[in-house]
């Protein structure tokens, strides 16, 4: 469970956003802050994982705000003004997004938020999830966002500049590289066998020489990744 506040002086923002968020699962609502000041009080006493964060507001600016912090959480700055978006990207926040801004967009940006959280990387069968990770997230896929049930996911495949997810009744091309996806579920007991192959371990069959079996789909090992499947698994 993802944690965030929202700092933002206007109400109508504080709704879209936390609308927008209560339809992804994986995030929970800590505080509504109407300026700086109310937030800083805050993460003075509370951690959070992230904050929406908007740009004008009163008596302290939201970047301005933001530079007065020593370990801020990741941050998505939400503003009107798109000329302060160098200035945001020097200081590190996760997005910068435009209002009006998205259902899709809002999404795309906490799911980078995701993938830079570091969680630790499960590396056997028997070691259970931690309870950070996340138990759905969303995809992007056919001008649609897809709610992915990790439970559902076979296993993810390479494909050009995107990828193929297989769960156990469809299949959905989605426009992020492997590489994060196998960031978003290291924690979720998902481990690399290819370069193009990314299997959900709790859901193999069996492994058979350079070949995982994942119900009728059969999923390559590459050499690269043979020691350590080897040492994992046995030879």
């Amino acid at each position: 469970m993802l944690k965030y506040i929202i700092i933002d002086d206007e109400p109508l923002a504080h709704e879209i956003i936390e609308e927008f968020c209560s339809m992804l699962p994986h995030l929970q609502l800590e505080k509504h802050c109407y300026n700086a000041m109310e937030a800083m009080q805050f993460l003075n006493e509370n951690t959070v994982d992230f904050m929406f964060l908007d740009i004008n507001m009163p008596k302290l600016k939201g970047l301005d705000f933001l530079k007065t912090l020593t370990n801020p959480p990741k941050t998505i700055i939400t503003t009107a003004y798109k000329e302060h978006a160098i200035e945001g990207f020097e200081l590190n926040v996760v997005d910068y997004i435009l209002k009006p801004f998205s259902f899709d967009r809002l999404v795309t940006a906490v799911n980078k938020v995701s993938n830079t959280i570091q969680t630790p990387k499960l590396v056997r069968e028997d070691v259970s999830t931690s309870e950070t990770s996340p138990k759905q997230f969303f995809v992007k896929g056919d001008k649609k966002q897809h709610q992915i049930a990790i439970d559902n996911l076979l296993y993810i495949e390479a494909y050009g500049n995107y990828t193929k997810l297989f769960l156990e009744d469809d299949m959905i091309v989605s426009h992020e590289k492997i590489s994060y996806y196998e960031t978003l579920l290291e924690a979720s007991n998902f481990l690399r066998v290819h370069k193009s192959f990314l299997v959900s371990i709790s859901k193999i069959k069996f492994i058979e020489g350079n070949r995982i079996v994942i119900n009728d789909h059969k999923i390559p090992i590459g050499q690269t990744y043979k020691n350590q499947i080897n040492k994992l698994y046995g030879s």
